[in-house]
């Protein structure tokens, strides 16, 4: 069921990472026609190939059928998320749910109508896969609640997006100008993050047991008895719930909530129903195992911390994307499918790093805090039979062998085999505490290493260096294809200028006015240049900067081309004239008016002086 998690976050990566073109290339009824299409081979596909797996189970053994059912779920997921990047790169779905003016000012409305259809991909193979399952496992519930429980366990993960994306649309809805510029800053990014982060995961138990139909468990012996455990163990909660899962067939508990004003024990009716009081007593002490052992604020942390992978991993993707829009262009893609494939080479990279820090390093984590939890039985009770005896009946009911490991469990074979090694010598409960320790430790010297990399990559001259780099090599292979427009010359006389490149920058800037002579970006650009180069440099032309800035300003009265201006008749020492035209400019200003007040006030001591 955990690998619903991943499915999930997954197809969200697809969808945010991607970068549509200006318009989609593809009619949109022959687009419609190839998703019906695709559609329905899918789930016809499905269907078949689990049919072929019910015939199999009365002709070989359950454990057998019970790998190739585990295989053939994964298989078809995977092929669900294929499909579902097929919609979003190919057939380019939601390039037409753009042009729908509401989707263009909340595009977390786009997200969700494309996660419906991603969820619905998944209804087809949870659909298809129960009548294999109910023979497995004979749980009893009908296709509908199977497949209603898989969608109702699966989706909060989806929550802190949710949120994180439903408040940024309405950010960019009001008119106030402070709110948008933090989000759109590095920081104010991360800053937003995070406190959305700390705040879902404070109050989001709340929502999610109430998602999940969770119901108070009734005041009788049973709930006596984990009140009585929690007590012993000093751990506070909100309320113990009966937590219906899958019917409330499946036998397992959890604990939500880094607070005990928003804690919740959960336990199911099976549990309660077929362990006894002894073994439900160490399934107990184990959840109370995770709170003790802090694992819930860990997993908050590790969330955190992807963040500063993917901060520090963005510009490496970013030039690797880059560089393959550089390969893309001789290979003969046309600019739509060039940019296609860029996004796509992002996408891919962006999946790659989340499921290698998901799969890898947080499942490894994930095991060694439930065995961390298992031997947490000894310090309640003074053995752990009753959970081993717990970890035999799970294994009869999902009737999976107990040596099948997962990627966020060690096997029920592991896990007893590791408990009974810690009732014959308490060290062993000792040399797993310090595994977790030195664990953490080299997690968190590694986190530090690469964001101190990416902090780097980001703002060091470094990055700057290579950003720059990469991004003249792509205009150079643009202007190729396209020598004739005067704005990509523009764009590379600015990326020049910026790496303190101006001599290339004039010949870039001289080009772009050579194609179109008024070009307002070019002449206002250059006149700069020239009027703010140091006066030995050999690039400050006072008289050719006064010219071109009042060509740029006989085609455009903006408020940054009126500043060019004024500042030329200031370096030409006309200091009435450069203040009546920053005037202008702080007139027509939106943003940045300070720049233009200090501007004034210079001009204006200048006037006031009479000197250069």
């Amino acid at each position: 069921m955990f690998g619903n998690f991943l499915y999930f976050i997954v197809a969200l990566l697809v969808y945010t990472t991607y970068q549509p073109p200006t318009r989609p290339q593809i009619p949109f009824y022959e687009a419609m026609g190839f998703f019906v299409g695709l559609s329905a081979l899918f789930a016809g596909l499905t269907w078949i190939l689990f049919k072929k797996l019910e015939d199999r189970l009365s002709k070989s053994g359950a454990a057998q059928t019970e790998q190739a059912f585990e295989s053939l779920m994964t298989r078809q997921s995977v092929l669900a998320i294929g499909l579902f990047a097929v919609d979003i790169y190919a057939l380019e779905l939601g390039g037409y749910l753009r042009e729908i003016v509401l989707f263009d000012m909340l595009p977390t409305l786009g997200a969700l109508v494309f996660l419906a259809v991603f969820i619905g991909y998944l209804c087809i193979i949870w659909a298809s896969a129960y009548n294999v399952h109910q023979r497995l496992h004979k749980t009893g519930i009908s296709r509908r609640n199977y497949v209603v429980s898989n969608i109702t366990f699966s989706i909060p993960v989806l929550l802190p997006w949710l949120c994180l994306s439903a408040v940024a649309d309405l950010i960019t809805l009001l008119p106030f100008e402070t709110p948008k510029a933090l989000l759109n800053s590095t920081g104010g990014q991360i800053v937003y993050f995070l406190f959305f982060l700390f705040v879902i995961a404070i109050f989001g138990p709340a929502l999610i047991q109430q998602f999940w139909g969770c119901r108070p468990m009734a005041k009788d012996e049973a709930r006596q008895r984990i009140e009585d455990l929690c007590r012993r163990a000093g751990v506070a909660y909100r309320e113990i719930m009966v937590w219906p899962l899958f019917g409330g067939r499946m036998l397992t508990a959890g604990v939500l909530g880094l607070i005990a004003r928003f804690r919740y024990i959960l336990v199911t009716p099976a549990l309660l129903r077929y362990l006894s009081p002894g073994e439900t007593e160490a399934v107990i002490a184990h959840e109370i195992g995770h709170v003790k052992q802090k694992h819930m604020l860990f997993y908050l942390f590790f969330f955190a911390g992807y963040l500063v992978i993917a901060f520090s991993s963005l510009d490496l993707l970013l030039y690797g994307a880059l560089y393959a829009q550089i390969v893309a262009g001789p290979a003969g893609f046309s600019e739509p499918a060039s940019t296609t494939f860029v996004s796509i080479v992002f996408s891919v990279a962006m999946i790659a790093t989340f499921l290698v820090y998901f799969r890898f390093v947080f499942g490894y984590f994930m095991r060694n805090f439930e065995r961390q939890a298992d031997i947490y039985v000894y310090n309640l009770m003074d053995s752990a039979a009753p959970l081993i005896s717990t970890f035999h009946k799970i294994a009869a009911s999902t009737g999976q062998p107990p040596e099948k490991p997962n990627w966020h469990h060690f096997s029920i074979s592991r896990r007893i085999a590791y408990l009974r090694r810690c009732e014959e010598h308490s060290g062993w409960i000792r040399a797993h505490h310090r595994k977790i320790r030195v664990s953490i430790a080299v997690y968190l010297i590694c986190l530090a290493a690469i964001g101190w990399l990416g902090y780097n990559l980001h703002f060091g001259a470094a990055g700057q260096a290579v950003s720059g780099k990469i991004a003249e090599q792509v205009l150079k292979r643009q202007i190729r294809e396209n020598p004739e427009k005067a704005g990509l010359h523009v764009m590379l006389g600015d990326l020049r200028y910026s790496r303190e490149n101006v001599t290339g920058a004039i010949s870039a800037y001289r080009q772009a006015l050579s194609l179109e002579a008024d070009n307002v970006q070019a002449l206002n650009n250059l006149a700069w240049l020239y009027a703010t180069q140091p006066r030995d440099s050999g690039f400050f032309r006072p008289q050719r900067a006064l010219e071109l800035a009042r060509m740029a300003a006989d085609n455009s009265q903006q408020p940054h081309v009126l500043d060019t201006l004024a500042e030329s008749y200031f370096i030409n020492g006309q200091y009435e004239k450069a203040f009546t035209v920053e005037e202008k400019a702080l007139s027509a200003a939106g943003v940045n008016r300070g720049h233009y007040r200090e501007q004034l006030e210079k001009f204006r001591r200048a006037a006031d002086r009479n000197i250069p």
